[in-house]
This record gives C-alpha cells, structure tokens and sequence, in this order.
C-alpha cells in the first residue's frame, strides 16, 4: 500500500467561514443533493452526524449509478475543522483503498473564506497517484466549492 498526499486551499469569496462550514458540512446531507446535479442523495448510514458515523452518497452520472462510504473523522464546530474519509463503494476507484480528508475553513480576505485541504490517498499494492489524479482531484473538489459559493452567494439567508 502506499500513501500519496496533496495540500491545497481553496479561496470563497463574500461567504463567511461559519457559513461556507454550515453549507459544506452541517447541511452536507440536505444541501449537496439539491444544487450538485450528479450528487442524488446523501444518507445516514450509521450515526447521527459525530465521529464515526457513515453517510452512503449515491452519484448518477448518465445512465450509471455509483456511490461512496463517507465516514466522519473529527468535526469540530468551533474550529471549523472536518475530517472524513472514503472508505468504499462503487465510486471509489478500484486501485485506492480510502481517500483521508483533513479540512479547516478559515476566514479569508474581504469578509470570504478559505478551505484548506490535506487528502491522503491511500493505494492498494503498488498502485501509485499521478499528476494528473492529482490535478482532476483539486478541479473537482474546487469545482464543487464554486457550486456552493455561487449558491450562497445568490440565497444570502440561506
């Protein structure tokens, strides 16, 4: 097995960092099937929302059904701190075993926020990340934050 790591932040601005976190987080299971088209819905599998529970999110893209195991880490409202993994399920690539995620939302420039990001990958036998993963990780993971931003953006008592 072999662990690849990738750090990034993403900036959101005009959205406050307790209001990206309240979206992105808090409200995940409600909110992501509603504005993220391939994301059809978010359930709990075990748990109430704490650390160790399972949410079961279904994604359809075209004809094809597909879905992943999102176990909740660490949380910690205060901090604005989440961390949760993709332990399994159809949607996560054959080569991978799970996929970590430490994130914080901090304030950012001009009343925004930044999401910072550490993902571990974590491969089965010699299977390794490339650049190109990499890169198609930030773009969709950057492309889902721009969905919310711009769905906060527009419903400001949301």
């Amino acid at each position: 097995m072999g662990v690849f790591t990738q750090e990034f932040d993403t900036p959101v601005a005009g959205v406050p960092p307790a209001r990206l976190f309240k979206a992105m987080v808090s409200d995940f299971h409600n909110l992501f099937p509603k504005i993220v088209d391939v994301i059809h819905s978010v359930e709990l599998i075990q748990g109430t929302g704490a650390p160790g529970t399972i949410k079961k999110m279904t994604i359809i893209q075209g004809k094809e059904t597909k879905y992943v195991l999102h176990r909740v880490d660490a949380i910690d409202e205060a901090s604005l701190v989440y961390n949760f993994s993709i332990t399994g399920g159809s949607g996560l690539p054959e080569k991978l075993e799970k996929v970590s995620h430490e994130s914080q939302v901090v304030e950012g420039p001009n009343g925004g926020s930044i999401r910072k990001l550490h993902v571990k990958f974590f491969t089965k036998g010699d299977a390794t990340i490339t650049e190109e993963d990499l890169k198609a990780n930030q773009d969709k993971i950057d492309g889902l934050i721009k969905i919310v931003q711009d769905y906060l953006l527009a419903n400001p008592h949301y």
